[in-house]
C-alpha cells in the first residue's frame, strides 16, 4: 500500500506534469470506484489543473472549484503516460479503474488508476472541496506539519491504551503512516509493536518521534522526483524489517520475524524490539509489552 512518502512523491510528480494543463477526458471504468455523484465526474472536463495536493494517503487534483481525489488503497497505483490514447475503455475490463487525459502547452499526457487483485478498495471522489471526503475530514495531524511535535505525540500516546503498531496506522490519529512504515519506525525506535501506547515514557516518546521523522524523512527524500514506475522499488529497497521475514536484521544480525493476522502481517526484530523473545503468531502467542 502506498504510504506518505510514495503518495507525496506521486503528488509532486503529478503537480510537475499536470499543473496548467486542461482536463480533456475522464473515464470511470468501474463505477464501484466512484464514491460521489455530485458534481458529476464529467464536470472536470474542460477545466484547468490549478494544483495537486496530498492529504494523508489521499491525492487531490484541483481544477478551480472541482477536485478529483483518489486513494490508492492496498493495490492501487498510477500509470502515467506522455502518449495517451483516446480509445474508449470498456466497463469492468482489466485492471484499469479510471483514466484521465490532459492537454498541455507542450502536448497531451494522461494517467490510469489501476488496481491489481480481486479485492477492490481503490476510491475516487469528485468534490467541490477535498474536506468533503470523509477520509480526509477525519485525518489526524500530518507528521510533517509544524504543530506535530514531541509534545503532541506524547499527548496522543498518553490518552490511548491501543497497541502502538495499530495506533501508528490509525489515520484518524496520525495521517499517512501504514503497515510498512509503522514496522520500520518501530524497528528504528526499538519498540515492540505490541507495547501499549500510554505505557511509553517521555524519553521513549522522543525516540519514537525522532524515528518517525528520520524514517519518513529519508523515504520522502528518496521518493521526491521519481516517476510512479520507480516508486515501489525505491520503497522496497530501503526497508530493514518490513516484508523481510527470514532475512538478517541489518542492525543486530538477528532473524527478522513475522506475526500474521487475518489479512495482513507485521515484521519485527526480536533482539532490537522484544528483548529476544519471538512471537510466532498472534493467534497462538501472547503479546509482548
Amino acid at each position: 500500500m502506498p504510504e506518505l512518502p510514495e503518495v507525496s512523491g506521486l503528488a509532486g510528480f503529478l503537480a510537475d506534469h499536470l499543473q496548467g494543463t486542461v482536463v480533456s477526458k475522464v473515464q470511470i471504468v468501474s463505477f464501484a470506484v466512484l464514491k460521489t455523484a455530485d458534481p458529476p465526474f464529467s464536470s472536470l472536463e474542460g477545466r484547468t489543473v490549478t494544483g495537486v495536493r496530498r492529504f494523508g494517503k489521499f491525492i487531490s487534483i484541483d481544477t478551480g472549484g472541482v477536485s478529483f481525489v483518489f486513494h490508492l488503497a492496498r493495490a492501487g497505483w498510477v500509470r502515467f503516460t506522455d502518449s495517451p490514447t483516446d480509445a474508449q475503455l470498456r466497463m469492468g475490463k482489466g485492471h484499469i479503474a479510471a483514466r484521465l487525459t490532459f492537454n498541455g502547452a507542450d502536448g497531451p499526457r494522461g494517467f490510469d488508476l489501476t488496481e491489481a487483485g480481486t479485492k477492490k478498495s481503490l476510491a475516487v471522489y469528485v468534490v467541490r472541496d477535498p474536506q468533503e471526503v470523509p477520509g480526509i475530514a477525519t485525518l489526524g495531524p500530518d507528521p510533517f506539519t509544524p504543530a506535530f511535535d514531541a509534545d503532541m505525540l506524547a499527548e496522543i500516546l498518553g490518552s490511548s491504551s491501543q497497541q502502538i503498531k495499530g495506533l501508528l496506522r490509525n489515520q484518524g490519529v496520525i495521517a499517512g503512516i501504514g503497515n510498512a512504515y509503522s514496522d520500520e519506525i518501530l524497528h528504528a525506535a526499538r519498540i515492540s509493536p505490541f507495547a501499549t501506547a500510554k505505557s511509553l515514557d517521555r524519553e521513549t516518546v522522543q525516540v519514537l518521534y525522532d524515528a518517525i521523522h528520520d524514517v519518513l524523512g529519508t523515504a520522502l527524500a528518496e521518493a521526491s522526483g521519481k516517476p510512479p514506475k520507480d516508486l515501489k522499488d525505491v520503497k522496497r529497497s530501503h526497508m530493514r524489517v518490513h516484508a523481510r521475514t527470514g532475512q538478517l536484521c541489518p542492525v543486530c544480525g538477528d532473524t527478522v520475524r513475522e506475526v500474521s493476522f487475518a489479512d495482513t502481517a507485521l515484521q519485527y526484530c526480536p533482539t532490537c524490539q522484544t528483548k529476544g523473545k519471538i512471537l510466532a503468531d498472534r493467534r497462538t502467542s501472547k503479546f509482548l509489552k
